[in-house]
């Protein structure tokens, strides 16, 4: 069973960049170029733009596993809208298969009955099709699509996810 801790310090935040790396250099190979990666990572997974993203409002959470980090998650609430948005749910390819993906949906999705938020939404690549696979398996439909343009010639090409949480 994995461990679920908020990452609050600055050794945290680095241990989540450090994951990010890893595990997107890993998953996103096969699905956008590796200058996105690079570019995505410096712009949104950096230990300063992780900082930044918590000042911001953004709960970021560390995932662990027999007491070495496994993976992390970040939600957004959005109290106006009652949604949680779901900004990353990650998992290191030695800890899947292990049901941490699962266990970090229940963590999300008991936080948003703490909030008494009722609906849960993300965006996924379009080509990530492991990803789009569980978020379905897990109760998860698809709403629409979003083209975004994140700078430096990228966009992210989505599709646009919810699920209701019962409070």
């Amino acid at each position: 069973m994995a461990i679920i801790t908020p990452a609050l310090s600055a050794s945290e935040t680095a241990v989540i960049a450090k994951l990010a790396r890893l595990i997107w250099n890993k998953h996103y190979s096969s699905i956008i170029s590796q200058q996105q990666i690079d570019y995505m990572l410096d712009k949104f997974q950096s230990t300063a733009a992780i900082n930044q993203q918590i000042a911001d409002g953004m709960l970021y959470f560390l995932i662990s596993n027999n007491s070495q980090p496994a993976g992390y998650l970040a939600v957004m609430p959005d109290a106006k809208r009652d949604k949680l948005h779901i900004s990353k749910i990650y998992l290191d390819a030695a800890h899947r298969g292990l049901g941490h993906g699962k266990q970090a949906l229940d963590f999300i999705e008991q936080q948003c009955r703490e909030m008494r938020i009722r609906k849960l939404w993300l965006t996924v690549n379009k080509h990530n099709h492991i990803a789009i696979k569980a978020y379905r398996r897990w109760g998860f439909h698809t709403t629409g699509s979003i083209v975004t343009d994140i700078g430096n010639g990228f966009v992210m090409d989505d599709y646009v996810m919810e699920k209701s949480i019962h409070t």
